[in-house]
């Protein structure tokens, strides 16, 4: 007999038939009542075994991670809490799990601190939490997928070996395979002309410029790959290796690139609302209990499933940099220094401010433009007719509720001579980016794209509040288990 997907038993309607069920045992009470899950979905199907009708020897193998393999007859359960239930007919143990070490490990059936669960990341897979996180987790990339296969972009993969560094910060992984021990040297410095690529190489920290230059012949492409940062921030917020998606796009500018982001970000809140209400249901409520425990003033107004409506119900209110800080400065919160940072024109917005204009301010998600060029990347398109002592370029963020920065972007810098005085002002030498260079010497156009953390959106759609919580295995500092 075929197995059965146990979400597929609950989803269908098959009472009276004889099936066959596979999975890892959540319970087996009073040796009657078996809670079987297999990953397809958060709920169990409920086996009922007569304990009568078997050997005592296969039902104490039966224990709480063992793995079993159940045939019986799909009936209408005369029990509260589920639908339909399993009489079993036939058991196969597959795989045992002694009690005694199960008690030492995240299936042990009780609530575990996060803190716990992410020491046993092979094993956390096992409980609801992480289950509901990682099948959501999958559907933001299948969301993200088809949202651009469906409007014609292509899927580049760039580089994860990279020569550039694309963001100028230097907070970069070197890669090689000199001998550590017996380091090759020239004129009293390491010689890396005898490393693998000749060159000294490091792991990318996005794939957007190599992006550009298929954009700049295929119209529109995105990436969608792993992205690595050498920052030493032991944070809730932050990975050594994330994922991150980089559409680009040819002949758009800002607002085109604004509307691209605001619809796919609506796509993968509605996608999710759609197609995991269960999973949703589940995190939203245990997200409730820990709000339950927080002092009032740190409880989220808005509930899981709140927040992601309010993504979608919502158009992004959209203003410049200037007039946001004009906002902060007149808000009460600004006058009566409730901010820890403070704030002027010229100096980057904290997470502190960004909330408090969506939560507060606008209460619905904020696009903000044209940013001071002092902080912001190289290949931004400056603006034209700015302020004296005011230079802003053609960037944005999306802020969310809860988050704050959610996507980041701009118009790229598409003049050759400005992108070669933006360059040198960030000391960064023409001939380390001599290819990107040229697609300004032949056709150039405008064109513009965003990033958009992989992570940080599914920390969103989950309500989950560390960023270690949404990956299977976190590479953070001095941490590289698994």
């Amino acid at each position: 007999m075929k197995r059965t997907k146990i979400a597929d038993v609950l989803q269908s309607s098959k009472v009276g038939e004889q099936l066959l069920v596979k999975g890892w045992v959540r319970a087996f009470r009073s040796n009657r009542f078996v809670q079987l899950n297999d990953g397809s979905t958060i709920n169990n199907i409920q086996a009922v075994v007569d304990f009568e009708n078997f050997d005592e020897a296969i039902l104490k193998k039966i224990t709480t991670g063992a793995s079993v393999a159940l045939t019986g007859t799909l009936v209408e359960s005369q029990g509260s809490g589920q639908a339909v239930e399993l009489q079993v007919s036939h058991i196969e143990v597959l795989g045992e799990a002694n009690p005694d070490d199960v008690q030492k490990t995240v299936m042990q059936p009780k609530k575990h601190s996060l803190e716990f669960l992410r020491e046993q990341a092979h094993l956390r897979f096992r409980t609801n939490t992480f289950g509901a996180v990682f099948r959501i987790r999958h559907g933001v990339a299948y969301a993200i997928h088809k949202f651009f296969n469906d409007r014609g972009f292509y899927y580049i993969h760039t580089p994860i070996i990279t020569g550039s560094d694309a963001e100028g910060a230097g907070e970069m992984f070197r890669v090689t395979t000199l001998d550590l021990d017996k380091l090759p040297q020239k004129d009293g410095a390491i010689d890396f002309s005898e490393d693998f690529f000749g060159k000294t190489v490091n792991l990318t920290v996005s794939g957007q410029l190599e992006a550009e230059l298929a954009a700049l012949a295929l119209g529109q492409v995105y990436t969608f790959g792993p992205t690595f940062r050498a920052e030493n921030s032991n944070t809730s917020r932050h990975l050594a290796e994330f994922w991150m998606i980089e559409p680009e796009v040819a002949f758009n500018d800002i607002h085109d690139n604004m509307d691209l982001a605001e619809a796919m970000l609506k796509y993968i809140c509605q996608y999710i609302i759609d197609n995991f209400a269960d999973d949703l249901k589940f995190l939203s409520e245990r997200e409730a209990q820990e709000q339950a425990s927080k002092p009032a003033n740190e409880r989220s107004e808005m509930t899981l499933l709140e927040r992601l409506q309010f993504v979608v119900a919502n158009d992004f209110k959209r203003m410049t940099y200037t007039e946001a800080i004009d906002v902060l400065m007149n808000s009460n919160h600004y006058k009566k220094k409730k901010f820890q940072y403070d704030v002027n024109w010229g100096t980057d917005l904290q997470s502190e401010h960004e909330r408090y204009l969506v939560e507060k301010e606008f209460k619905r998600p904020v696009i903000i433009t044209d940013y001071p060029a002092s902080f912001k990347a190289f290949y931004m398109r400056q603006n034209e007719n700015c302020e004296p002592g005011k230079q802003t370029v053609a960037a944005m963020d999306i802020l969310f509720p809860g988050i704050g920065e959610m996507v980041g972007g701009s118009q790229r810098e598409e003049r050759l001579d400005i992108l070669k005085e933006k360059m040198a002002a960030f000391h960064i030498p023409e001939e380390e980016l001599w290819w990107y260079l040229e697609t300004r010497k032949f056709g150039t156009v405008p064109h513009a794209g965003f990033g958009l953390g992989f992570e940080r959106m599914v920390m969103f759609v989950t309500g989950m509040s560390n960023i270690r919580d949404v990956i299977p295995f976190p590479r953070t500092p001095k941490n590289a288990e698994f």
